[in-house]
Formats: structure tokens, sequence, C-alpha cells
């Protein structure tokens, strides 16, 4: 199989650039146009092609793309411009930029420039900003060599890259890179464009009929106490801070506020209308969301954006603006997004989710070996822990509001959460439970949980350790390996979890321990580490899972632990099966762990149910 490294060249001004749009609007754009093209098969010499778009589509003909691996930095936009403007489809993507997030953490600055220098691999150059506003026939020929040669730069800064960082990174990651990024650049979802448009019209009138039959006005918005009473309406918890000059605890409703701003991005497109309204925005979320699909309806299939390893735990996020991720779906008008996406003719979605996965996790990396059997056979691990909380001897005798505490126990309380917290979490899923009784609650769930308990420990004792470049063990076997010289743990897919620079310094409870990251320090104690790993061992099998599915059946989206495929009409029962035999099969690191999944199908993603 050729390498081919590749990058493009395009028209860009002021307002028409990918700093102002989306990738999928900018290179669908009637606007577009590709100024030149630089392309290296494997080590040979990089060739400059400038032309019309048919010159170039000629021109590429010479390439065997189908045996070929295609690199760039940040594919989703070359490849997205080889796929769509020049219907070019290779055999395998590949990404420097998603391979520098995995490697060196998502903290780390990830442009061409940031990596060259990182490895002294050489300067990236400034020609592109002598092209802004012109035209691929407006350059001379000089501006156009200068240009071309530039472009070759990047392409060679790029294979170097890949050289330096390619040689050690595992290739069932290189093969999750590919699959992420064949769910933006070869689209197969459709959107319904009349559903969509409804949609919007039905939640610009809730929005209106919310803020009236609230009685709400604008003084009502701007009082605090009235805000937070309004958001409790609704479920939520008004969230608070420390204010710096009262040094008193308050709401937190100011622009800059992280967690208040979070809620612009609420499922329930009820309470974005509240916080937009609070903002002075015009339009919520979910109005802005629904523009942007109607607009990429009237330009195509939908290029789902996903982000390869997005987060600090190596999980996927959102991209290109309508993060996928964060659909709404409760609410007068919840799912209505979801529904939007649907199969194309002659193809069914399957949405399978793996159940409990981080509770499982868990469970096996602590050896709570009681719990880890409970799951095995397929026990209600929520009504036992509901049993064990009331007191109830039979199951049969749970009732649903104590399985729903007794779930939200499971879910919730397994990475140290306190009781303050319980007890607001509770709350926000409309449940109301004294601060005692909540306190209580976790006593027993600890208790029953010694296990997890002292993984907690283990973990804070290897946060102290990597501080003094002490090598310890961390949970069950080798799943996880701790490199204090490295301040990072080792994850069953060779990559590797940073905590930067991680310092302790004494505080009023004993060491306070904190991590760099870009905006500057967070704090990490032993819950939050094992937060981190369960969710990073749960997408390291998450991903190998997705490979095996890929085999048979495209994937088209994931979320969060859920496989979105799109399967034949004609094998939706067959595929099905298969997917959700490859859901429940575990990795040969994670012997012993019990998986589970269920899935549900049907035409659009919102009704997989």
């Amino acid at each position: 199989m050729d390498l081919i490294t590749i990058d493009f060249e395009t028209y860009y001004d002021k307002t028409f650039s990918l700093s102002k749009m989306t990738t999928e609007a900018y290179v669908r754009d009637p606007q577009f146009e590709v100024i030149g093209v630089a392309i290296k098969v494997n080590n040979g010499p990089t060739e400059w092609a400038s032309g019309t778009h048919e010159q170039l589509k000629e021109y590429f003909a010479e390439f065997d793309w189908g045996n070929s691996m295609v690199l760039a930095h940040n594919t989703m936009f070359d490849g997205a411009i080889l796929s769509w403007v020049f219907d070019i489809h290779p055999r395998v993507w590949a990404d420097t930029l998603c391979i520098g997030r995995a490697i060196h953490g998502v903290e780390a600055g990830g442009s061409l420039k940031a990596m060259a220098e990182r490895y002294n691999l050489g300067d990236k150059g400034t020609e592109v900003l002598n092209a802004i506003g012109k035209r691929r026939l407006d350059f001379d020929e000089a501006e156009l060599s200068r240009y071309g040669d530039y472009c070759i730069n990047d392409v060679e800064l790029t294979y170097k890259l890949f050289g330096v960082m390619g040689k050690k990174f595992p290739r069932q990651e290189l093969k999750i890179i590919d699959l992420t990024l064949r769910m933006f650049i070869e689209p197969m979802l459709d959107l319904d464009l009349g559903l969509l448009e409804q949609h919007l019209e039905d939640t610009k009138d809730l929005k209106d009929k919310l803020l009236t039959d609230a009685g709400v006005d604008k003084k009502d918005l701007m009082s605090n106490p009235k805000f937070a009473e309004l958001l409790g309406g609704l479920g939520v918890i008004a969230p608070t801070k420390i204010s710096p000059t009262t040094e008193k605890e308050t709401f937190a409703f100011a622009k800059t506020d992280e967690a208040f701003k979070a809620l612009l991005e609420h499922e329930d497109v009820r309470v974005q209308t509240l916080v937009s309204a609070r903002l002075g925005n015009k339009s919520t979320l979910e109005e802005t969301r629904t523009q942007r699909f109607i607009d990429i309806a009237k330009r195509g299939l939908l290029p789902v954006p996903v982000k390869y390893y997005a987060a600090h735990t190596g999980r996927w996020g959102g991209a290109d603006k309508i993060n996928l991720q964060n659909l709404p779906s409760r609410g007068p008008n919840g799912k209505k997004l979801k529904r939007s996406m649907v199969a194309p003719d002659g193809y069914t979605l399957i949405d399978c989710d793996s159940s409990q996965i981080e509770a499982r996790v868990l469970s096996w990396l602590a050896r709570q070996d009681d719990l880890t059997e409970a799951f095995r056979v397929g026990d209600d691990v929520y009504k036992k822990m509901a049993m064990s909380i009331y007191g109830v001897n039979r199951e049969e005798d749970v009732t649903k509001d104590q399985r729903f505490v007794g779930k939200t126990t499971i879910l919730g309380a397994g990475y140290g959460m306190g009781a303050v917290r319980f007890k607001e979490q509770l709350q926000s899923f409309g449940f109301d439970m004294e601060l005692d009784e909540a306190r209580r609650v976790i006593n027993i769930y600890r208790d029953t949980n010694y296990h997890i308990t002292r993984l907690w420990k283990d973990a804070s004792y290897t946060i102290e350790n990597m501080t003094m470049n002490n090598k310890t063990q961390l949970g069950i076997g080798n799943v996880l390996e701790v490199l204090p010289e490295q301040n990072a743990i080792k994850l069953p897919s060779g990559l590797l979890m940073y905590y930067h620079d991680i310092k302790g310094e004494q505080g009023e409870k004993g060491m306070e321990y904190t991590y760099k990251v870009r905006r500057g320090r967070n704090r990490i104690y032993g819950g939050k580490v094992i937060e981190n790993v369960c969710q990073a061992v749960a997408r390291c099998i998450i991903g190998e899972q997705m490979l095996k599915i890929a085999k048979k059946y495209r994937v088209v989206l994931t979320v969060h632990d859920s496989v979105v495929c799109c399967v034949p009409e004609a094998e939706v029962a067959e595929a099905q099966r298969y997917i959700e035999e490859c859901m429940r099969w575990t990795p040969y690191w994670a012997n012993g762990l019990p998986i589970n999944c269920e899935s549900g199908t049907a035409k659009s993603y919102g009704d997989c149910e």
C-alpha cells in the first residue's frame, strides 16, 4: 500500500475562510476553489500542481488511490476536498493532527507549526498570508511558484511528522482514526429537511411561549434568586461559586462562568431558552444548530464530525459546530434533531449502546468481585443496591423510586462523590433527598463496595508517588501502567493519559494535587483519577469493538458509549445480532470483565430504541 501525503491550498478571504465557517460549509460553498495541491508518494519528491478542478481531476487519475493511505494534517479538510470535490476514496485515511493529540495529549498544541517545532523538523512558513482574497488566476507565475513551495514544505513537514510519530503509534489506533475520519469524509446519513424546518419554527414558538407562560420579564431574568427558581422548575440546580469579594457562596450566572455557559448546551431546550434570554442571546443553541442542520440538508448528506481523541481520556468529541455528542433528548421538542438524521433508501440504522460500561469497568478494575459477578449473571444491580439502602429483602419489593436511587448510586457514587453532590444529582433528576439521608446512602455504597473505595485510595497513593517519581501499581493485573517519569498512565491501547507537571501543596485538609492544562491547573484526586481511568478503558474497549463491527457494517456515528451503524434493510436482523455480539466482546487484556449491550433499529437515529 502506497503512502500519499497531500495538502491543498484553497481560496479564502476575510469572510470566506475556515476561521469563519465550518469545514462542511466552506468546502461545499460555490465560492470554494482549489488554488493548488502538493502530493508526495511514499518517500519520493513532492509535486505541486495547480489548475482548474477539471485539470486537477485528470492529474489525480495518475495515482492509485484505491491501494493507498492518504495522509494529511487535518484530514477532515483535505479528505473532504478529495472526496466531495474530486470523488476520490483511498483505501485508508490517516492524520498527523489526530496522531499528535493521542500521543501528546489534548492540551498540547496541535497545529502543523507547533508540532514541527516540537520535533525540530523545520519552519512552516507564512506564504499563505499573502494569498488572502486571491483566486487562482490572480496569482502571477512567481507568486504561484512561491505558494507551491510553501505547500510542498507543508507536505514535507507532515510526512516527517508521520515518520517520527507513526513508528510507535498503535496500529489499531490508526484504524480507529480512519474509521472516525470516514464518518465525515464519506457521509451516508441523510437529513429530513421538512422535519428540521418545522422543528425550527416549533423551537421559536416554544421559546416565546415558555417566557410568556412563566411570566418571565427582564426583572425576573436578571434577579438571581428568581432565575435560580426558574431553573429549578425545570429540574436544574443553579450553579454556584465562591465570590472573590465576599468569599461567600453565590450564584454563578456571569457570562464568564463555565458552569453557567454549559447550560446553553443543556439537553432540554427550555433550559437553553432561559439561559440564552438571561445572556441576551437572540437565538438558543437549539435554533442555531437546527438552522445549521437545515443548511447542511440543502447542500447534501450529513458529514458526521466526530473528533478523534478529543478528551483527556481519549474519548471522541463534537466538531464542526454541531456537536453530535450532545444532541437534546428531553423537553417538548426533544429528539427532533436526532429524528432528522435518517438512513438512505434501502438502509436502516442500528444504535447499540454498551450497558453501564463505566460501572462494570470500575467494579472489575477494583476487584469488587461480588458486583462484577452480579453484572456477569445479569442481576439487576440497581435493585440490589436499593435493597442494601432500604433494607428490602426481596427484589420484587423494591419500588420504582427506590430502584432509581439505587441506579443513581451505582452510576454516580463510584468516583468518590460526596453526599452534597449526590443530593444535587438526585435533585437534578427531580428527586428530593435530605442531606442526612444522602450521607447514609453514600456510606452504604462505600461500605458495600470496599474494594472500590480502596481503589480510590490506591489512586491517591499513585498521585503522591507520581510527584516523587516513584512507580506504583493501579488496579487489576497489568491493565494500567503508571509511568511517573512521564506523569502519565499507560492505557491498554498503548497510549498515555497525561497529568503534566503534577504538583502537591499543603491545603486545609491535607495535600492537594494539581496538574497543568492550557488554561491553568486542574485539581486531581483519587476518585477523579479512577473516573479518568474508567472512561479511558471504556473508550479502549469501544474502539476495538467498533473495528470488529466495521469489518462487516458501516459505522456512521459514535456517541459516548454507543455505536451507530447503517445496514442494508434486508440484513437488519443478522446485522443486529452481529453488532450486539461485537459489543459484548471483550479484548484479551480485559479477561473477566462482563460486557453487555442493548440495541434498537429504525430508519431515523432518534427512533432507535
